[in-house]
C-alpha cells in the first residue's frame, strides 16, 4: 500500500482534524516501526496544518521514532531501582551481544535497544522490556537465552 494511501485510510478512521494527530502517528509507527518523512508529509498535507506541527508533534514525544526500529524493541530500565540491582550491567551485556549502543538498531534490524527512565515495576529490578515482555529479576546470564527466544 502506498503511503497516501494509508494516511488516508487512517485520517478517515480516527477523523480528519488535527487532534487525530498524535493517533495516526501511533498507528504509522506501529505499522512501518517508525515515521517515514513522506508519512508526515502526507499527514500534514491531507489535514491542511503545516508540516513543521506534525513534526514537532513526531518529535516531542520520546516514543516516536524518526529512524527506522528493529523488529523487536529492547528497553532497559535505568530507573533507581533498576540501577542499584545491575541495569549497567545487563546494558552492558545487551550492548555486547547484540552489537549496538542504546538507541541503534542492529545490522539485521531485528533488535533496537534503548534505555527508558523508569518502567515502574520496581518489584521486578532490574528489568528488560522487549516489546510488550518483560522479563524482571533480569541477569546478566540470562541474556543470551532471553535474546535467542526472539531470533
Amino acid at each position: 500500500m502506498n503511503t497516501k494511501a494509508m494516511v488516508d485510510g487512517l485520517i478517515a478512521r480516527h477523523g480528519f482534524n488535527e487532534a487525530a494527530v498524535i493517533a495516526i502517528l501511533q498507528e504509522i509507527q506501529e505499522q512501518e516501526r517508525y515515521l517515514p518523512p513522506d508519512a508526515l508529509r502526507a499527514l500534514a498535507e491531507t489535514l491542511d496544518v503545516q508540516l513543521a506541527r506534525v513534526h514537532s508533534v513526531a518529535t516531542f514525544y520520546r516514543a516516536f521514532s524518526l529512524e527506522p526500529k528493529g523488529r523487536h524493541v529492547c528497553s532497559v530500565c535505568t530507573g533507581t531501582a533498576c540501577h542499584v540491582r545491575g541495569a549497567p550491567r545487563l546494558l552492558d551485556r545487551l550492548e555486547r551481544d547484540l552489537r549496538v549502543k542504546p538507541g541503534q538498531t542492529t545490522a539485521d534490524g531485528r533488535f533496537t535497544l534503548q534505555t527508558v527512565n523508569c518502567v515502574g515495576a520496581c518489584a521486578l529490578a532490574p528489568l528488560v522490556v522487549v516489546d510488550e515482555d518483560h522479563h524482571g529479576k533480569m541477569s546478566t546470564s540470562r541474556v543470551p537465552a532471553m535474546v535467542k527466544g526472539y531470533r
